[in-house]
């Protein structure tokens, strides 16, 4: 809204061509569909659930609730009787029936410059087949626990996609927790098998990944619930190339768009340390020697929409950390919409969300909203500032991002350093611009919409909570501000 004395140059308006091609191009719109959703919620979602594939239909209304103690027990129902799985419905349905197997799913944007990989939606498939029978092959069935504690790499979401294929339910601990931790949030959602990785780089800082996950492991086993399993990803270790997928073609090697080559030839790549690893033959499993012989197909577990997907602990901030349980169907669905609707996803768009996947906005719009959409997105796993402070912009440019995603500390932290690190890059592409995990000032936001959008990005200032899934409010970007 924009109050009635507000002075004009702090009414900011979207560009005429960008709403022509919006989705939600004014208020009248976004009013219309707000209307919708509330007067007719079960019209309202029942259109959104026909882009998706259910193995049965849901019985009786899209949702029933009781929030009233007065009236009896507290529940929340949604889609009541549906079966389906989430993983197909973002893998199996862009690639079979959208045609989109050939479409990059993922640019993978490693640590140091130049340490990249190209992942498409049907490498994403095979990969995420082969890794839920590895699954299987361990004993894990629908509804055990799996913790994941990993890097920011493409196998963390193969990981978590693998046990939404085969219904079990992934717990991911945010790879910078300690042992103690992760070993509360291990006992507290009793997960039977742990995934993690030897180790990787945050900037010059190495984190041995596997020592601190043994020593969680030894901590549940100190408390009585002994965790039989851990495979653990070679992901620092040279020699620890992926076998290859048997019968499967090598993943393509694809240019990424305006690589500004020139620049990259000139950087030298590292050559890091790589950790010493303790291993315990009884429990550790090598990711890379499961994969050997296993199949690239895996026939999906149809789950009741309201089975548990994923445990996702809150960050504490407001107290002890509580681990919050999302159900299949209406999370499926909530995050697809919001993620399309929100972000203004068109489908030639490249979408950069700078969360970590181990808090809900890497959960809601790294992997499960992106994939639904059948969206192209970049998956970093290094920081803003290494190995200088305009990676962000580099990135931006060399993917031609055109929907950039992230939270108001980075912005602040790059304000530091001036517009120069900004400007060294055109940064031509982008259209939208967003913001999440704390309230933005408005100094960063002026830079953020000034700067680095040259004001002609209209800016998403997104407010939630690992409890609501997604969204409950943001400046829509097209309404003026």
């Amino acid at each position: 809204m924009i109050p009635d004395k507000a002075p004009k140059d702090d009414v900011f308006h979207a560009g005429e061509d960008f709403k022509k091609e919006s989705h939600v191009p004014n208020f009248e719109k976004y009013k219309e569909l707000y209307l919708q959703s509330v007067e007719n919620p079960d019209g309202f979602w029942g259109d959104i659930a026909k882009d998706f594939y259910w193995k049965s239909k849901h019985v009786g209304p899209f949702m029933d609730y009781n929030f009233d103690v007065t009236k009896g027990e507290i529940y929340i129902k949604c889609l009541e009787g549906a079966t389906t799985n989430i993983c197909y419905n973002v893998l199996d349905r862009n690639v079979h029936q959208r045609k989109l197997g050939d479409k990059v799913a993922f640019y993978w944007e490693g640590n140091e410059p130049g340490d990249e990989m190209t992942v498409t939606y049907r490498e994403l498939l095979q990969r995420v087949c082969q890794f839920a029978n590895v699954l299987k092959s361990q004993g894990v069935k629908k509804g055990d626990r799996v913790s994941v504690y990993m890097p920011m790499v493409v196998e963390l979401v193969v990981a978590m996609l693998a046990c939404a294929r085969i219904g079990a339910v992934h717990s991911i601990v945010f790879a910078g927790f300690s042992a103690e931790s992760l070993c509360e949030r291990i006992l507290d959602s009793q997960c039977s098998l742990l995934i993690t990785a030897d180790g990787f780089y945050r900037g010059d800082k190495l984190i041995n990944l596997k020592m601190i996950a043994d020593d969680a492991l030894q901590k549940c086993r100190d408390k009585g619930f002994p965790v039989e399993k851990c495979i653990m990803l070679k992901h620092l270790s040279k020699e620890a190339e992926a076998p290859p997928l048997g019968c499967l073609s090598p993943p393509a090697k694809r240019p990424c768009p305006d690589m500004q080559q020139e620049k990259q030839k000139d950087r030298v790549k590292k050559i890091r340390p790589v950790p010493q690893v303790p291993w315990n033959p009884e429990v550790d499993h090598c990711w890379h020697s499961l994969l050997n012989g296993m199949s690239a197909e895996c026939e999906p577990e149809w789950c009741d929409a309201e089975a548990p997907l994923f445990i996702l602990y809150t960050s504490g901030s407001t107290g002890v950390p509580k681990g919050v349980l999302h159900t299949v169907g209406g999370y499926m669905l909530y995050v697809a919409t919001t993620f399309k609707l929100v972000f203004d996803y068109q489908p030639d768009d490249i979408y950069w969300c700078t969360a970590d996947i181990g808090w809900i906005t890497g959960h809601s719009y790294i992997t499960y909203g992106p994939l639904a959409n059948g969206a192209t997105s970049v998956l970093f796993e290094g920081l803003p500032t290494y190995p200088d402070v305009s990676r962000m912009w580099e990135i931006v440019d060399k993917y031609q991002v055109t929907k950039f995603y992230t939270a108001p500390t980075a912005i602040r932290l790059l304000m530091k350093y001036g517009s120069e690190p900004v400007k060294k890059y055109k940064r031509t592409s982008l259209k939208v611009l967003g913001t999440v995990g704390e309230p933005i000032n408005p100094e960063a936001w002026q830079w953020y919409y000034s700067v680095v959008g040259e004001k002609r990005c209209p800016i998403v200032d997104t407010f939630w909570q690992t409890e609501t899934v997604s969204f409950f409010y943001e400046f829509n970007k097209n309404i003026n501000i």
